[in-house]
C-alpha cells in the first residue's frame, strides 16, 4: 500500500507538525515559541495532531521526566491522559506497537525511534541514555482504543544539561554508509527508492520491521514539519530488497534530514540523508541527493 503524503498549510485539513529545528541557533528554548509559520503533513488520513502541543483534542502528553545530563542511565517516564484527566491505559496497536516514541535533538543531530512499555496505570517508561547535552523533543505517536481511530502525535521539550553547539546540516549525497551497509538513494519523480548494499552485493533479504521492510523519518529546517512513511508494497508480497520505495510529494520547501531505517542480521540500522525539496507548483527540486544547486536530479 503506498503512503501518500500530502502536505498542507498550518491549521488546513488533517496534518501532522512535529519535528526538531534543523541547525537554528542555539540548542535552547522550545522551538514551538519561535513563530515560525508550520507546515505539515497528512499520512493516509490518519493523523489529526499538530504534534507541537503537549495537548490535543483532549489528550495530553503528561508527568514527562526523563535524566537531566547526558551519559547517565536512567528512565524516561511519561503518560498519556484523556478527556476526562484520567491515564489512558488502552491504545490501538499500529505498526505492531500501542505507542511510538520519536526522539530528536533540535538540530537534528540526535535521533531515536523508541518503543516504551506501559505500566498497569497508564504510566509509560523506557531506560534512556542523552548521549550529548542539548534540547529534545520528545513525541509520543499513538491512537487510543476508544478513540475515532485517528492518530495522535503530542510532544514536549526536555532539556540536557551541558554545553551544546548547533550542528548545520551535513551537506546532500547520494550515498550515506552505516554498520557495514552502503544505501543510496535516488528521486523518480514523487519516489525515493532507497537501495542497500552490503559489500558491493544487494541486500535481498530484508527483515520485516513494525510490519514493513523500511520506514521512513523526515525532519524539515526551518518549519519542524515531520513526516513519517513506509514503502510501498507489503511484507510477504512484495521483494524484501534492496530497494524500497517510498511514494512523498514534494512537502514544503527546503531542506530535509531524513532517517532511513531497516532491518538486517538481527538489527535495525538508520541511515542518515539530506534532501532538498522545491515547492509543488515550482518546478522538481534543483538541490537534493548527491547534486549542488543547478543541477536537477531525478
Amino acid at each position: 500500500m503506498r503512503d501518500r503524503l500530502r502536505f498542507a498549510a498550518f491549521g488546513g485539513g488533517l496534518v501532522v507538525l512535529l519535528g526538531a529545528a534543523l541547525g537554528i541557533g542555539v540548542l535552547v528554548g522550545d522551538p514551538s515559541d519561535r513563530g515560525v509559520e508550520h507546515s505539515g503533513v497528512v499520512l493516509d488520513g490518519s493523523y489529526r495532531s499538530t504534534g507541537l502541543s503537549d495537548s490535543e483534542s483532549g489528550y495530553t502528553l503528561a508527568d514527562l521526566s526523563a535524566p537531566a545530563s547526558p551519559n547517565r542511565a536512567g528512565p524516561l517516564h511519561f503518560r498519556i491522559t484523556g478527556p476526562d484527566g484520567a491515564p489512558v491505559t488502552r491504545f490501538a496497536v499500529r505498526h505492531e506497537k500501542p505507542l511510538h516514541l520519536v526522539v530528536a535533538r533540535s538540530d537534528g543531530a540526535e535521533f531515536r525511534h523508541a518503543h516504551p512499555t506501559m505500566a498497569a496505570d497508564g504510566t509509560w517508561s523506557v531506560e534512556w541514555t542523552w548521549a550529548t547535552p542539548g534540547t529534545y523533543r520528545v513525541f509520543a505517536d499513538f491512537a487510543p482504543e476508544l478513540g475515532d481511530g485517528a492518530g495522535l502525535v503530542l510532544s514536549r521539550t526536555v532539556t540536557v544539561t551541558g554545553d551544546a553547539a548547533a550542528r548545520p546540516l551535513p551537506p546532500a549525497a547520494e550515498t550515506a554508509s552505516v554498520d557495514g551497509y552502503q544505501v543510496r538513494l535516488q528521486r523518480d519523480s514523487g519516489d525515493l527508492r532507497f537501495t542497500v548494499t552490503r559489500d558491493g552485493r544487494p541486500v535481498t533479504d530484508l527483515e520485516p520491521y513494525l510490519g514493513a521492510y523500511a520506514h521512513l523519518v523526515g525532519l524539515h529546517a526551518p518549519s519542524l514539519a515531520y513526516l513519517h512513511a513506509h514503502p510501498q508494497g507489503e511484507v510477504g508480497r512484495t521483494s524484501p530488497g534492496p530497494e524500497a520505495a517510498f511514494h512523498v510529494e514534494p512537502p514544503v520547501p527546503g531542506p530535509y534530514r531524513l532517517y532511513f531505517e531497516f532491518a538486517h542480521g538481527g538489527s535495525v540500522h538508520t541511515a542518515e540523508f539530506t534532501l532538498e525539496f522545491a515547492p509543488l507548483s515550482t518546478a522538481p527540486s534543483t538541490s537534493g541527493a548527491g547534486h549542488h544547486p543547478g543541477g536537477e536530479h531525478r
